[in-house]
């Protein structure tokens, strides 16, 4: 059977959509891992399906490119919103959406008919252990755990979906697919951990790389991107209530902290291009 799909990403990171809204998608799970392959198939760092919601204007429903079901995408969601503005599902720039973590409210920028930008209310940055999770007590701020031999100072945070920020002047030549897998894999962390290296270039300016639970090294990721500036708020390193521009691989998201660690995010969200897959 042939289904419509949209490929869409925010600064990078992308994702296969599909509207789920009159039927839904069979073996999702099996699908991603298909059609995430780069070399033979679509490629992507997984799919999203957009579902009607009893609670919010739709629902979303990620899978990673290994078939892992994910909670919460910041990069996703900004172009789930996009989806539903530009392919007329609703008539309004201000949505909520529906996820694992949450109901989300984003607000999308629009010019010419078409959304291009999008706002997102990412909730309450928490980094409380127990609702990472994390088998520490408390919390783990700047908290020294060993991988591959070497110490590294981690501060974890939880935007839904679990984080380790790690700051590091070595963002550029940082070998993020040898150590990215045994962070996400750490004992520490009993559902395994997006892992975000970071640098401060200056109190409202970081650049980092990421390693996403189930994807590997994508080129940008929005919760990733909050919980990093979540944690240079919390450590001192960024001031609250003032934006900060996080660079990313796949290009640059706005970022703002407030003093309760109340996290939005703004970024870019477009098409690709669209076509017909057999499922």
């Amino acid at each position: 059977m042939l289904r419509d799909f949209v490929k869409m990403h925010g600064a990078g990171n992308d994702y296969i959509y599909f509207d789920c809204f009159e039927s839904p998608l069979e073996n999702p799970s099996e699908l991603a891992v298909k059609l995430s392959s780069r070399r033979f198939s679509i490629g992507a760092d997984g799919i999203i399906l957009v579902h009607p919601s009893q609670v919010a204007d739709a629902r979303m429903q990620m899978f990673n490119a290994d078939g892992s079901e994910g909670k919460m995408c910041g990069n996703g969601i900004r172009c789930v919103a996009k989806y539903l503005y530009d392919y007329k599902k609703i008539g309004k720039s201000l949505l909520t959406v529906e996820t694992l973590a949450g109901i989300k409210t984003i607000r999308l920028a629009i010019e010419h008919d078409v959304a291009v930008r999008a706002t997102v209310d990412m909730g309450i940055a928490s980094f409380e252990a127990d609702t990472i999770p994390m088998h520490v007590e408390g919390t783990c701020i700047e908290r020294s755990i060993t991988v591959l031999g070497q110490v590294w100072h981690c501060t974890a945070v939880s935007m839904g979906n679990p984080h380790a920020v790690i700051f590091t002047d070595e963002v550029d030549h940082m070998p993020v697919e040898r150590f990215g897998p045994s962070f996400e894999h750490h004992i520490l962390f009993p559902e395994g951990v997006n892992t975000e290296f970071a640098k401060i270039i200056s109190p409202t300016h970081i650049k980092m790389r990421v390693w996403e639970r189930g994807s590997g090294e994508t080129l940008a990721c929005g919760t990733g991107a909050s919980a990093t500036v979540a944690a240079a708020v919390k450590l001192g390193k960024c001031p609250a209530n003032t934006p900060v521009k996080v660079d990313l691989l796949g290009g640059s998201l706005t970022i703002i902290v407030s003093k309760d660690y109340h996290v939005s995010m703004e970024g870019p969200a477009e098409v690709a291009f669209e076509g017909k897959v057999r499922v």
